[in-house]
């Protein structure tokens, strides 16, 4: 089952948290600690807290699992005019932490998601014990990086008739993709709802490309130094992350490791589930442990 809390983000933005498995650990709706040990799951650019519901199920038999849907994303509120700044995902971040009573916590993060992960271990070091991050890269992408997304949004042929034509064209047609990943086609059926035209993604391109504009252009070395906890690096092989620049992550974190996953691409825990799951359940296991 998966159970929907919703807590207030920075500028009051509503945002929609989820917490998955059968039954779930504790009322969550009412503030305050809990003596289960929590875990915060933060989807990447475009994502949405049910990308980690097989993560947060088998983490739920331990844990508190709790994924959030960040603004512009999933069923949290997408404002015209709402910041989507990096200052503004971590402090919804934070504020998701306190107002669930998760802290002190494991943040996982995926993508964006593992980059305001660790800007918030390295800020709040009082409430995260462990950070996880999943193909993020610490250096800077670049502008042209910027434009390929850009022209990348504006080939998607909305709408979609079908999920089945989703799952295609990311799966298959997608000049992005090298050769096809069924995966990745439901990773991006994921994130469509039904229109009167057809099947439409859940966020707005724009607000996906001014959330990416505030990070893209800067390395982020100098906060994933100040992360003070236990921290885990996890790649793809074939995904996003290079080992160099993954490895040298970890040597830029006081407390680094470092877990690389064969046969995956940026979408790793979609692509090999059990091998995600095999790569972090022991940096976890120890993180709690601590």
């Amino acid at each position: 089952m998966a159970r929907r809390i919703d807590v207030t983000g920075a500028g009051g933005v509503r945002l929609a948290a989820w917490e998955f498995g059968d039954p779930p650990k504790a009322d969550l709706s009412e503030p305050g600690p809990d003596p289960t040990p929590g875990v915060l799951l933060l989807h990447g650019l475009m994502g949405r807290a049910s990308h980690w519901a097989s993560t947060a199920r088998w983490l739920s038999e331990r844990h508190r699992a709790v994924a959030l849907d960040q603004r512009g994303h999933g069923q949290s509120e997408k404002p015209p005019q709402a910041a989507y700044t990096r200052e503004a995902y971590v402090d919804d971040a934070e504020a998701a932490l306190e107002q669930l009573g998760l802290a002190p916590t494991v943040l996982i993060g995926h993508a964006m998601g593992a980059l305001t992960a660790w800007q918030l271990a390295a800020r709040r070091p009082d409430l995260v014990r462990g950070l996880v991050v999943c193909d993020m890269r610490a250096s800077a992408l670049g502008s042209a990086s910027q434009r390929e997304w850009a022209d990348w949004f504006k080939s998607w042929p909305v709408p979609f008739a079908t999920l089945a034509d989703v799952r295609k064209w990311f799966g298959e047609d997608d000049p992005w993709v090298e050769r096809p990943n069924p995966a990745r086609g439901a990773f991006y059926a994921e994130v469509m709802h039904e229109s009167p035209d057809g099947w439409r993604p859940v966020f707005e391109p724009e607000q996906m490309l001014k959330s990416r504009e505030t990070w893209v252009y800067d390395a982020h070395w100098e906060e994933l130094a100040q992360v003070r906890c236990p921290a885990l690096v996890v790649r793809g092989l074939d995904g996003e992350l290079g080992r160099a620049e993954a490895q040298e992550m970890v040597r830029v974190l006081p407390r680094g490791e470092y877990a690389e996953v064969a046969e995956a691409g940026h979408l790793v825990h979609y692509d090999q589930p059990d091998a995600w799951r095999a790569a972090i359940e022991p940096f976890l296991d120890t993180a709690f442990a601590r």
